[in-house]
């Protein structure tokens, strides 16, 4: 064989075998765990390579985009809002998202991430607007998971998952904090003063209640010792009735012993001078007392 022959032979089965070669490294691609490959043929899309080993056709298919599929974080982004009752805030946010379609974001969207920020500030400023400062401030979960629902909506067509969305802070200008302090400063002072008069009013209340419950009570007792006294008349009433003179000499004669009885039992009143017909009288009385017991 003549040797031109054969160097040229041995040439032509090494292009051949290097075009192999080449061709197996590019119709063979490993993608990464972490990425997304788009394919493109003739400057078109053609597929969307998931991750380990993938096969293209060679020096027709190339890989246009290397996507990550990674979750992001967007910058912590502060944007001014004002509420229905017109106060001006300050609120900060952050956005977590993830690539699911890259086909749509490479083709849909040029920037993402600043795409993704402007949508969040208006979705933020448009939901406080419907809101007060006081719903603002105190029903900041329900605000959130707002704002996390729109922007899924929003950014789903750019095949993006917006997995958490949160307001991190909502804070206000110096002179709205100002005149704040002093309404709650004036709030504060309005319900103690409610508080002490309602104290008072009370206490006004327990008093007189107690006043009526004393005055009750005497006025029950002073009808138990009026029952108890026309009672007893009536029983005297009936005893004179049926006994005659005697029963009333008999009552006035032990009235007459618990007057000198009381009398006795006084302070310094261990001596006492009556006169003699009083004494004829208490006689009387106790001889009749005797009588009777």
């Amino acid at each position: 064989m003549n040797p031109q022959d054969f160097f040229g032979t041995g040439a032509v089965y090494l292009a051949i075998a290097l075009f192999i070669v080449v061709a197996l490294f590019k119709g063979i691609r490993i993608v990464p765990q972490s990425q997304k490959f788009v394919v493109e043929r003739l400057g078109r899309l053609r597929s969307v390579l998931g991750p380990g080993i993938n096969f293209v056709v060679p020096f027709l298919d190339t890989v246009a985009h290397k996507v990550s599929v990674l979750e992001r974080q967007l910058p912590t982004a502060h944007q001014d809002a004002i509420t229905t009752d017109n106060v001006l805030v300050k609120v900060e946010t952050s956005v977590f998202y993830r690539v699911t379609e890259p086909e749509k974001t490479v083709y849909r969207i040029r920037d993402v991430d600043a795409a993704i920020a402007t949508t969040v500030a208006g979705i933020v400023r448009s939901e406080i607007g419907k809101m007060e400062l006081d719903a603002v401030q105190s029903n900041r979960n329900e605000l959130t998971a707002k704002i996390r629902e729109h922007v899924r909506v929003m950014v789903d067509e750019w095949g993006i998952e917006v997995t958490r969305a949160e307001i991190l802070d909502v804070s206000l200008d110096e002179a709205t904090r100002h005149a704040m302090l002093q309404q709650l400063n004036a709030e504060r002072a309005r319900r103690a003063q409610v508080t002490e008069a309602e104290g008072k009013k009370r206490a006004v209340e327990l008093n007189a209640d107690a006043e009526l419950y004393a005055a009750e009570q005497e006025a029950k007792a002073r009808r138990v010792l009026a029952d108890a006294e026309a009672y007893a008349t009536g029983v005297i009433a009936v005893a004179i009735k049926e006994s005659g003179i005697e029963a009333a000499q008999y009552q006035v004669a032990l009235k007459q012993v618990e007057a000198l009885t009381a009398v006795g039992q006084g302070a310094g009143k261990q001596t006492i001078i009556v006169p003699a017909q009083a004494l004829d009288a208490f006689g009387d009385a106790f001889k009749m007392l005797k009588g009777r017991g």
